[in-house]
């Protein structure tokens, strides 16, 4: 027999925690579009994005079903390290000017690392859901959705804020990104 109240509470359940995990891209996609980003590269990183929110849970829930709870904490370790790293680097490269290379998020290097930094947090979201046998297509689906359209938002709104901001954008946007990685080890 079907039980309509359970998979009610479990899709709900999926829905608040895929809109959870696209808040953080949305908030981090803030970020980077202050640094100043084109139409075609939101379209680019926002897809790399939602590729990453369905990978990612999806060896986390296959990993949940193996692991408990030693992945989660390094999981959210190695997404913390990385965006001090990028958002530290953002800064010191808009304070020293053209004299630092910074991590340019338009190379497939550049939007590899930023997704995977944000994508990172939802392995751990699905090693949790592994254990609890949570509708895997379903729930990976959602997870892509939600981070990739959060983060065509944050993204487009942090680009349109950095027009207003000038210079100071891309130091704004690694302040973000570096506080981002400070919640993250905390």
């Amino acid at each position: 027999m079907f039980d309509v109240s359970a998979a009610t509470g479990q899709m709900l359940t999926i829905l608040v925690m895929a809109v959870a995990l696209g808040m953080d891209a949305f908030s981090l996609g803030i970020g980077i579009g202050l640094k100043g980003v084109r139409l075609r590269d939101v379209l680019k990183l926002s897809s790399i994005i939602a590729v990453f929110h369905v990978l990612m849970p999806l060896g986390g829930m296959i990993t949940g079903q193996y692991v408990s709870g030693l992945l989660g904490g390094i999981a959210t370790s190695v997404a913390g390290a990385l965006l001090l790293l990028l958002g530290g680097h953002m800064v010191y490269s808009s304070l020293r000017g053209e004299a630092v290379d910074s991590i340019d998020h338009r190379t497939v290097w550049g939007m590899l690392v930023f997704s995977f930094s944000v994508s990172i947090d939802s392995f751990s979201v699905g090693v949790s859901l592994g254990m609890f046998s949570a509708h895997l297509l379903l729930t990976v689906l959602m997870f892509g959705f939600f981070g990739g359209m959060m983060s065509v938002f944050g993204l487009l709104l942090g680009r349109r804020a950095s027009r207003s901001l000038g210079g100071y954008g891309e130091a704004l946007g690694g302040v973000i990104l570096f506080a981002f990685g400070l919640l993250f080890l905390v």
